[in-house]
């Protein structure tokens, strides 16, 4: 064959790869996708590169900057923006319901189900209850995660990077505009955050506005930051002028602009603390309970088994205690906050107190990573660490949180441990937190599903469910005590107290948002069953008021999974693989629990077709 005739094979074959590629890009944007995965792919990642924080927390779009620029841009709320929700998903629904279940995979007919699902709750939020949200709010509202996202997330690592972060902060103000919109959207329908809600949130502000240079978070995350790097002395003194300049100009006209929304409207701030006393706040309420247990539960129903878990785990307290030799005609309340209150279960409240336990919880997770290897066919690549809770939210936050790694490695998995009150961090107690945040709670399942590549980008990205992720993440509280990880019997009470609290939740965030339950009765409540120190009673109690039913998912998701392995057990006997069964929890991102159901039900069958 001449040079001239291969040649001209080679551009025919490379013009119908072009044909096709062309075709397909089409019939993917253009038109009802062949496959539904290709549909949903195109829709997580259409979902992605609309939100410029997204693109970064994932990671793997930073090296591409040049091009998509995210890196200098954040997400400005607006009707527009709203209106454009909407419509999108509207046009996912009718395009999901489509397609025909005889032409899908088992695995495609999941994944529909799924989108349904999360597309008719988030359309019913957009339509109905689009101002229902507390914008601004003592734990997670825009002004903290706008703080957390640029000294946490945004990386700094080049020259590039340390101008776009300049760039984002000059978008401050913008943004802050953009939340305005939202909270005029609440004062139309009179929707107002609770008084205390306005409290923290002002004192906050204050503390943002206070600062000096040489304080504020965002200028000396960035200074620690660019330190090391290879710049001129010349270009670190240009940046650091550069972002005074942008604070001064975006940052405290943004806080500002929030506070004087706030103090002009403190005077309608709720009296109230749950949702019944919100416009439509029943209906929003039962919206909440479903998107984030993924059952149809009546709150009734919740707080009833709230009630009955509660009793169960507080006899097994009882039982340990007065085994330990505590008093038998003291309640568990009482004798644990005796526990909290005991200095041989303290920190020393010295200057070095939080590296200390940042130490301790390291090597925690450390010893997790290697006991655990016997129940799992996989774990985790991708590392964790721990760090403190930053000090200008740690008054405020939970008393644990996690971030995930990022998709590409860049960032690994971060445990926050909040260390601000000594008596939040009883040692005891201290594994149980480490075995939810970390190995094997959160940052297994979710590096897990990060890493899985048998998982479709929607599966990764597409969709979360606080159901399965949080009560897998309580589940492993006890799975590490029963891989003999808290074998002492003060290990095991944590654990147990870990669960009580959950309990409680049950109860007391139906109490609050839909009986009626004030504030201090919650917090009267939690502190009389679980013993908790007075800082953890407020601050969680707080959260559930302006994160309403998220709390609820830890304890309905761990009933459902213990449900499952005990019919799975059941179902095979000495058959039963520990390992396969988390498999089938794990493999499939995190689904509503009707999927997990579905996915354990497949394990048991094939178990019993193999044996």
């Amino acid at each position: 064959m001449t040079f001239k005739l291969a040649f001209k094979y080679l551009l025919r074959l490379i013009l119908l790869a072009l044909l096709a590629i062309s075709i397909y890009l089409v019939n993917l944007f253009f038109m009802k996708p062949f496959s539904i995965d290709h549909f949903l792919a195109k829709e997580t990642f259409l979902e992605i590169i609309d939100s410029p924080e997204s693109m970064t927390y994932i990671g793997i779009f930073d090296k591409y900057n040049w091009f998509t620029g995210h890196a200098s841009k954040l997400t400005i709320p607006s009707q527009k923006q709203l209106d454009r929700n909407k419509a999108k998903a509207r046009k996912i629904l009718d395009t999901l319901r489509s397609y025909d279940d005889e032409n899908l995979s088992s695995i495609q007919r999941a994944s529909k189900k799924i989108a349904i699902f999360d597309t008719e709750n988030t359309l019913l939020r957009l339509e109905t209850f689009p101002f229902h949200n507390y914008v601004l709010n003592q734990i997670g509202g825009a002004h903290i995660d706008m703080v957390e996202f640029m000294t946490d997330t945004h990386p700094i690592r080049n020259l590039s990077e340390a101008k776009a972060y300049i760039d984002r902060v000059r978008l401050f103000e913008n943004v802050f505009e953009g939340h305005l919109y939202e909270l005029n959207g609440q004062k139309a329908i009179d929707f107002y955050a609770p008084k205390f809600v306005y409290e923290r949130v002002i004192a906050q502000l204050d503390e943002f506005l206070n600062f000096s240079f040489e304080e504020h978070p965002i200028y000396t995350e960035f200074d620690r930051k660019i330190k090391d790097l290879n710049f001129s002395e010349k270009q670190k003194t240009q940046l650091r002028e550069n972002l005074k300049q942008a604070i001064r100009q975006s940052i405290d006209k943004a806080f500002r602009l929030m506070k004087d929304y706030l103090v002009s409207t403190q005077a309608q701030a709720n009296n109230n603390h749950g949702l019944w006393s919100q416009p439509s706040g029943d209906k929003y309420y039962e919206l909440r309970i479903r998107t984030y247990t993924t059952t149809d539960y009546s709150p009734q129903e919740i707080h009833d088994m709230g009630l009955s878990e509660v009793e169960r785990i507080s006899k097994r307290m009882k039982t340990i205690l007065t085994q330990l030799g505590y008093k038998q005609d003291k309640s568990v309340g009482i004798l644990m906050n005796e526990l909290n209150e005991d200095p041989q279960f303290l920190y020393d409240d010295t200057p070095d107190r939080k590296q200390i336990a940042i130490k301790d919880y390291s090597e925690m997770v450390d010893e997790a990573y290697v006991v655990l290897e016997k129940y799992f066919h996989t774990m985790p690549k991708s590392k964790v660490i721990v760090k403190a809770v930053p000090e200008y939210s740690e008054k405020t936050a939970a008393g644990g949180y996690y971030r995930s790694p990022a998709l590409d490695g860049s960032r690994p998995g971060v445990f926050y441990a909040n260390l601000y009150d000594i008596k939040q961090t009883p040692k005891y107690g201290m594994k149980t937190l480490a075995y939810h945040e970390a190995i094997p709670g959160h940052h297994h399942q979710i590096a897990h599903s990060l890493e899985n590549e048998d998982l479709t980008y929607y599966r990764k990205f597409g969709y979360r469910t606080s159901a399965f992720s949080e009560g897998w993440a309580l589940y492993a509280e006890q799975l590490a005590l029963e891989a003999g990880l808290a074998d002492n019997p003060l290990d095991e009470l944590g654990i147990l107290q870990s669960e009580l609290f959950r309990a409680v939740r049950l109860v007391v965030d139906t109490g609050m948002h839909y009986k009626k339950w004030t504030r201090e009765k919650a917090m009267a409540y939690m502190k009389a069953k679980t013993g908790m120190s007075d800082t953890e009673v407020r601050v969680e109690i707080e959260r559930y008021i302006v994160w309403p039913a998220q709390a609820l998912s830890y304890k309905v998701g761990m009933i459902k999974i213990l449900e499952l392995r005990k019919r799975a057990q059941d179902a095979l006997g000495e058959k039963f693989n520990i390992k396969d069964f988390h498999s089938a929890l794990l493999d499939h991102g995190s689904p509503p629990l009707f999927i997990v159901e579905e996915k354990v039900k497949d394990m048991i069958n094939n178990a019993k077709l193999l044996n």
